[in-house]
């Protein structure tokens, strides 16, 4: 259909009309082969080039043989003419005379009046779609962070309910998938992969203490925060970790609230899914950070952990902590008064 239409065109409108879209494209083409190492784009790049260079060759053509037409030609025409037409009136001579012949340069001006309206409009379309990309959102091709699941809510154990105003894996999720969180982990063009939560219970209580957890992974860092409801204090907390190997132990102050920061190594389990289903045996994994803070300003009891690590081993400043835990313990509500 579209040749169709192309060949309904006159052939100084259609021929720059494929000449300005030929050398757009294999311009635009040749430009991303080149940026991206692509061999099959460089291929498809040079089949417009050459495409291109074939009409401009056709149009030089054209525009020479409307200059200069050829002299036998017009001579036999001229001969044929005269031999068939009866002599005229020195009158009508006159006037056939005075009337501008076929080919005159008016009309060539026209020609090239149409080649060169046909280059512009469709060299300013060109010039967009090269310049429209960089200033233009990119959309649909942008790939989109992963959110917290919004499907049905799972029925939460008994801990949750004996637990005043307890704050659900689902509500941590919504408030550590921030928009700004790659850029408080210092990482600000990385978009997060995987997003979880869960509504579970401390260990070693028999399900009585509730421990909401939410994560988030980047590319470089995952971000888990979970909130503990016990009645270990912050100051506790601290003495128990002389006992253990937390390491950069360093207490400190967040939003009013009694703090703590400490290091310690993840745990990497790996699990064999071939015959038998055995797994290896669990070692030391990555070095994390956790910022571990009180679930309201007078420390009755509970606490709020939130942890950084990355499988290379490297982690951010402790300056992010302090800015995730600032977005995120507001989002948490404070225990009210027993």
């Amino acid at each position: 259909m579209l040749g169709f239409l192309l060949r309904l065109l006159p052939f100084w409108v259609r021929e720059p009309l494929l000449i300005a879209i030929g050398s757009v494209l294999g311009v635009r083409i040749m430009y991303l082969a080149v940026r991206d190492h692509d061999r099959v784009a460089a291929g498809l790049g040079v089949v417009f080039l050459v495409f291109t260079a074939i009409r401009v060759h056709a149009v030089i053509r054209a525009l020479r043989a409307r200059r200069n037409p050829s002299p036998t030609a017009s001579a036999d025409g001229a001969a044929v003419d005269a031999a068939a037409q009866p002599q005229p009136q020195p009158q009508a001579q006159a006037v056939s005379e005075s009337r501008p012949r076929p080919d005159t340069p008016e009309k060539e001006h026209n020609a090239w009046g149409q080649a060169v309206a046909a280059v512009a409009v469709f060299g300013a379309l060109g010039a967009a779609l090269w310049v429209g990309p960089r200033f233009m959102p990119s959309g649909d091709n942008a790939p989109k962070p992963a959110s917290c699941s919004g499907g049905a809510h799972e029925e939460l154990p008994k801990a949750y309910k004996n637990t005043p105003r307890p704050v659900t894996g689902e509500e941590l999720c919504k408030a550590l998938n921030r928009p700004d969180l790659a850029e408080l982990l210092g990482t600000p063009e990385e978009t997060a992969t995987t997003v979880s939560s869960t509504n579970n219970t401390a260990p070693l209580t028999d399900g009585k203490v509730a421990q909401p957890e939410a994560e988030v992974t980047f590319d470089t860092y995952t971000v888990n925060v979970s909130a503990t409801y016990n009645e270990l204090s912050t100051g506790q907390y601290v003495k128990l970790m002389k006992f253990g190997d937390e390491k950069d132990v360093k207490t400190l102050t967040v939003l009013g609230r009694p703090a703590v920061l400490s290091s310690d190594h993840t745990m990497k389990l790996e699990i064999n899914l071939g015959s038998g289903g055995s797994g290896g045996p669990v070692e030391e994994g990555p070095l994390a950070r956790t910022l571990s803070v009180a679930l309201d300003h007078k420390d009755r009891g509970g606490y709020c952990d939130i942890t950084v690590w990355s499988t290379s081993g490297a982690l951010p400043n402790d300056s992010a902590l302090l800015n995730i835990a600032e977005k995120v313990l507001p989002r948490i509500p404070e225990r009210p008064t027993r």
